[in-house]
């Protein structure tokens, strides 16, 4: 599969279709979550059902404009243009970024919705942004380098990147094995990509969902620092929904700024 894959184009098929089968991550919030948050009542998750601690945020919301960086699915984006940011959600997802719409259109908020690469931010000039939120995305795109860069370019000095991601040592499973019997069972190397599995192999597994791909600490907090970033905060949390949660966290979240006045 690997030699004729365009991941963005076959993602971007693959995350319209999980819209249509009704993932979790593709379904909006209610009408109540955004008028608590109009309220000031509101938490956003970067990684599993955790809600990222408020004082990763800036401390007034209000005007701050913030890229919701691969986060359509009418979820994170809303709540923040509730509670007073102006949100851009960028998604390679048409259908994603559909349920964003629906959200601002059903309650009323102000917020953009751009479709695109997240390794390419070119639609964006530099330093646009006071806060970047990227929630666990980046296990669908193949590179991450371009991804840091690209967000370090659109941010502002000072600036937030708040970013979820996959411990990459959970691809060291057999996902059917986990899905099928709830076993952990050891059979891939990393570096991992889904796409490099047998096809009979990768439907078991991975029905006809996106292209996964592991990514390593060095690629993900390695290239933070290596697109300029500083590291504040980090944290950990279990996978939410298989069994190796009781092992070991499935989940990292980083607070990273860019350095400015």
């Amino acid at each position: 599969m690997t030699d004729e894959l365009d991941p963005v184009a076959y993602n971007r098929a693959a995350w319209d279709r999980e819209v249509d089968s009704g993932n979790e991550w593709t379904r909006p919030v209610g009408p109540e979550v955004t008028a608590r948050a109009r309220a000031g009542d509101w938490s956003v998750v970067l990684i599993g059902y955790q809600p990222v601690p408020r004082d990763w945020f800036p401390a007034d919301l209000a005007g701050v404009p913030v890229l919701g960086l691969a986060s359509g699915g009418g979820q994170q984006g809303p709540v923040l243009a509730a509670a007073g940011a102006q949100v851009t959600v960028f998604d390679n997802s048409p259908r994603q970024l559909a349920r964003d719409a629906e959200v601002a259109a059903r309650d009323g908020l102000q917020l953009r919705t751009v479709l695109g690469d997240m390794r390419d931010l070119g639609a964006f000039g530099d330093a646009s942004f006071g806060l970047v939120f990227n929630p666990v995305s980046n296990v669908f795109c193949p590179d991450l380098a371009p991804v840091w860069r690209e967000a370090f370019r659109v941010l502002r000095p000072g600036g937030l990147l708040l970013a979820g991601f996959m411990n990459p040592d959970l691809f060291i499973f057999d996902v059917a094995a986990i899905e099928e019997r709830g076993e952990l069972v050891v059979r891939y190397p990393l570096p991992f990509s889904s796409a490099d599995l047998p096809e009979a192999e990768r439907r078991r597994g991975f029905g006809d969902g996106p292209i996964e791909y592991s990514h390593s600490l060095t690629e993900q907090i390695g290239g933070q620092l290596a697109a300029g970033f500083q590291l504040t905060h980090l944290a950990e949390a279990p996978h939410h929904n298989d069994p190796t949660a009781r092992y070991l966290p499935g989940y990292i979240a980083t607070r990273a700024v860019k350095p400015g006045p």
